[in-house]
């Protein structure tokens, strides 16, 4: 007998986002999430290369001995896609991604980390962050400036520290831990631990098997409210015939798997692996190593509907007609008391606009509009600045919205000169 993982991944959309810039990887050796970050194509761009290029590790696997060695240079090749992507489209400048990976070993497993997602491991019953964030909020809780609690809630929790933009050079964190049968590892992105407590995260994790823990869990990010793409990847530590895994398929979830993603990146090569092709009606990918075959929904055409008498018919849609107006007005009060600060245009050279409402659209209709542009070029903003932006900044009103495009516009301003400070674009660290 020899040990193995058996895996499960799953990734949602959310319910506020048009688009998943996250992307996920389980497979036999190799555990993978990456967070993108830069607003519309960027970031899912980001995040599928970096998935894509960390899965060649499963092709090519390293020597025990070179695995920390392999995973460092992996995430400089990471960065090295990412940059031939942003040459070869200039108006992805900005993009970027976060990436944590769990790498198989046998009896151990090694793990590199950059960014804000996060790996822990369930043991005995007990749930552990195995990573440490690389956020501006991280760094407050680090110099014990605040409490991990009030992290939670800090109006900057997003902006990320450090992250694979294909420009500045990135160190890694790096480590090798023990595994033992049992053990139970979660990736995820901060679309789930931001939502959720870790006594929640470790309450879901107690399900009886990965595909449905990851269900339980994006199911429970779902519930609330879900802002952000939620990505969660579960392997357990079993033991096995050592011939059992021959033919186990990874299983690939998020921008990493969208047909449309990966036509976009012609010159990255995507690992085979057993999920669902999202231009099918099928729903997201789950399983165990293999395809989660559930059929796109369809009518039964064995099955005729009963006639119903037209005033019947007529009635209803009186009824509804009513209902849904009501609700519009409802709503359309709602949104005009809602603001955020984020992106106009594409990710590299769009502006800082002033919106009125909530990002997103609900049957085709922008839920949101552009109350004013303050014609501030994003990508004259700090790094962080940049990912806070692409995301979204909320607001509490107008004035609000106003007070923090100042702000933005100082911090841009302090980025001009020979002093620039680490963060600003081109200043590494």
């Amino acid at each position: 007998m020899t040990l193995r993982l058996r895996y499960a991944a799953r990734s949602d959309v959310g319910l506020v986002r048009r688009g998943n810039e996250d992307s996920g990887y389980a497979g036999p050796r190799l555990l993978v999430v990456a967070d993108g970050m830069g607003g519309h194509a960027a970031g899912e761009l980001a995040s599928a290369t970096a998935v894509a290029t960390l899965a060649q590790l499963e092709l090519s696997p390293p020597q025990p001995g070179d695995v920390l060695a392999a995973l460092a240079e992996a995430i400089d090749d990471t960065g090295q896609s990412i940059r031939a992507v942003i040459a070869a489209d200039a108006d992805l400048a900005g993009m970027g991604t976060t990436v944590t990976c769990i790498y198989w070993l046998g009896e151990r497993i090694a793990i590199v980390h950059v960014g804000d997602s996060r790996a822990y491991l369930m043991r005995e019953g007990g749930l552990t962050q195995l990573t440490h964030d690389h956020t501006y909020v991280q760094t407050l809780v680090d110099a014990g400036r605040i409490t991990e609690e009030e992290a939670a809630v800090h109006p900057r929790r997003s902006l990320i520290m450090r992250a694979l933009d294909g420009l500045n050079p990135v160190e890694p964190d790096l480590s090798v831990r023990e595994a033992r049968v049992g053990d139970r590892y979660l990736l995820c992105s901060d679309g789930l631990s931001g939502v959720m407590s870790l006594e929640e995260i470790a309450a879901a994790m107690r399900e009886a098997d990965p595909t449905g823990a990851v269900t339980r869990l994006v199911d429970l990010a779902l519930e609330r409210g879900a802002p952000d793409n939620v990505t969660v990847v579960i392997a357990d530590v079993v033991e096995s015939a050592q011939d059992e895994d021959l033919g186990v398929m990874p299983v690939v979830v998020g921008a990493a798997g969208e047909p449309r993603v990966r036509v976009q990146l012609p010159n990255v090569a995507f690992p085979r692996d057993a999920q669902h092709d999202p231009d099918n009606a099928a729903p997201h990918a789950t399983g165990e190593g293999r395809r989660d075959g559930q059929p796109p929904a369809s009518a039964n055409p064995g099955v005729r509907r009963s006639r119903r008498p037209w005033v019947i018919a007529v009635i209803t849609v009186l009824i509804v007609g009513s209902v849904a107006a009501l609700a519009w007005v409802v709503t359309a009060n709602w949104l005009a008391s809602r603001w955020y600060v984020a992106v106009q245009g594409s990710a590299g050279t769009g502006t800082v606009a002033i919106y009125n409402g909530v990002q997103g659209s609900l049957l085709g209709a922008e839920l949101s509009s552009v109350a004013s542009d303050s014609g501030l070029n994003v990508g004259t903003l700090p790094l962080f600045d940049q990912e806070l932006v692409s995301k979204g900044i909320p607001a509490a009103n107008r004035s609000d919205a106003d007070r923090i495009v100042v702000e933005l516009r100082d911090r841009a301003a302090s980025c001009v000169g020979p002093t620039a400070p680490v963060g600003c674009p081109g200043v590494s660290p």
